[in-house]
């Protein structure tokens, strides 16, 4: 995405976040990882807190009902879908929204393109941008508060063309974690 702030000399994408902290969302395929996504909490530092605070008019929202969502990504080859969300998109939000409901958080914060504040409403996410966009690397990004309940897990359900729910404990693939869940 061209954001040099977090690049590392070995190509990994590491951070400060990266701590017990984080809850990790992978989709997986024949044993492969094809998508990934992860949760921080928004009571701790975070990324809108702490490195890209521009984006926020104002103090960015903070409580234990809502968390940040950073680093979606598909795996190129994973990337089917209508209207720029994949098979394997699809099941990662559908897997944040899951997780979400159950763990009692009803608000996510997502720092993505403007483009993606009407695809979440379209979702049926209730989209509130918390300031104006900026150019960070060589993209357009905008952080955006989304709320979520029922009518929106319905709703992508519908899209996906699938009602059974996408997720299952990480242990279930082989190694117990609590912060890992595959969707």
């Amino acid at each position: 995405m061209g954001w040099e702030d977090l690049r590392r000399a070995d190509g990994r994408e590491f951070d400060q976040f990266d701590d017990e902290h984080a809850v990790h969302h992978f989709c997986v395929r024949d044993g492969a990882v094809v998508g990934y996504q992860r949760m921080l909490p928004t009571t701790r530092p975070n990324l809108l807190s702490s490195v890209f605070p521009e984006l926020c008019e104002g103090t960015p929202p903070c409580s234990d009902r809502i968390w940040e969502l950073t680093r979606y990504c598909v795996a190129p080859e994973h990337r089917d879908g209508r209207r720029g969300v994949s098979t394997a998109g699809s099941e990662l939000i559908a897997g944040f929204v899951e997780w979400g409901m159950s763990s009692g958080i009803d608000n996510v914060i997502i720092e993505f393109e403007p483009m993606w504040v009407l695809r979440a409403m379209q979702l049926q996410f209730l989209a509130r941008p918390l300031g104006f966009q900026r150019k960070i690397g060589n993209q357009q990004i905008v952080a955006t508060q989304v709320t979520f309940g029922q009518r929106t897990i319905d709703a992508i359900r519908a899209f996906r063309g699938a009602h059974a729910p996408v997720l299952e404990l990480w242990g279930r693939l082989g190694e117990a974690t609590p912060q890992a869940l595959a969707v």
